[in-house]
This record gives C-alpha cells, structure tokens and sequence, in this order.
C-alpha cells in the first residue's frame, strides 16, 4: 500500500492506494465519485473519461499512482457552486441523455474539446467526442449539445 496526494474536483486529497489500482477505482471505490462508469476496461468505450491535468484520458487505463500530485476532475466536478456547466445544461436542453450511462464521459470529452477550441465546427465535435460510444443515439443530439454550450459559453447572455 502506498498514500498519495491529489487533488479531486478541486478538493486536495489523500488516499492510500494498492500498487496495481487503476484511477477509476480509487474514483469510484476510494473517493465514492460514482459518475465515472467502467464500461469496456480497455480503453475502447470512453465512459470512465476524465480530466486529468486538463487533459482527457480514460481512467481504466491509468494506474492510480499516476495520478499522484495531479488534479482530476470528474462528472462530479464539472459544475460550479452547486450548478451545471453550461455543457450538462445544453445536453439536458437538446435531449442529448439517453440512457445516461455514457453520458458523463461525454460531457468530459466535450469539456475537454471546449476548452482546447471554443469554436468547434460539427465535424470538429465529432472528432472530439469519438473516443466515446454511445448505444443510444445516432450522436446527432450529442453534437447538437456540445454546439449549444459552445454558443452559450461565448454568448452567455442568451
């Protein structure tokens, strides 16, 4: 067993971990952030997509001790001060949540796009949001979504 420090949705936090711990289940089991779903396990499916230092990975495939001294953001984080971000609200406002289980990867990969290009052409989101299957949806209202909160975040206003 070995502790390490990191800083969870904004919160720093200690935890002692097994060597061979993957990140998504010191997330799920260690911190109880339960929005963070084990879909394939291999990297393939997107749903236990997070933001790690800012940068979207799949925590299925990162060992937890790789995450020592780093900043995760996860589903639950991805709102401020008891809100939604603009993303989940667009996906809410499009009809963009099916069954939901693919759902919070989703909006990470979209945070993740948005944050890299404000401005993403629909052809850009689908690039963006590739890495994550969903069996819902033909994906149409997903990049509708990811557009809309595009939009708002540039014109909040509206």
């Amino acid at each position: 067993m070995k502790t390490i420090n990191m800083k969870i949705n904004g919160t720093e936090r200690q935890i002692e971990i097994d060597e061979n711990e993957r990140l998504l289940d010191v997330i799920r089991e260690g911190f109880h952030l339960t929005g963070t779903k084990e879909g394939c396990g291999e990297g393939e499916c997107g749903v236990c997509s997070v933001l790690l230092d800012g940068k979207l990975v799949n925590a299925c495939m990162i060992m937890a001790f790789q995450a020592a001294d780093r900043e995760v953001i996860t589903i639950e984080g991805v709102g401020k001060d008891g809100g939604l971000d603009p993303i989940q609200q667009a996906f809410i406002d499009t009809g963009a949540v099916q069954c939901g289980f693919c759902t919070p990867g989703m909006i990470l990969s979209a945070k993740a796009l948005l944050l890299k290009n404000p401005t993403p052409s629909k052809q850009e989101i689908r690039r963006g949001i590739s890495g994550n299957l969903c069996r819902c949806t033909g994906y149409e209202k997903i990049v509708e979504a990811v557009a809309l909160a595009s939009d708002r975040m540039r014109n909040p206003e509206q």
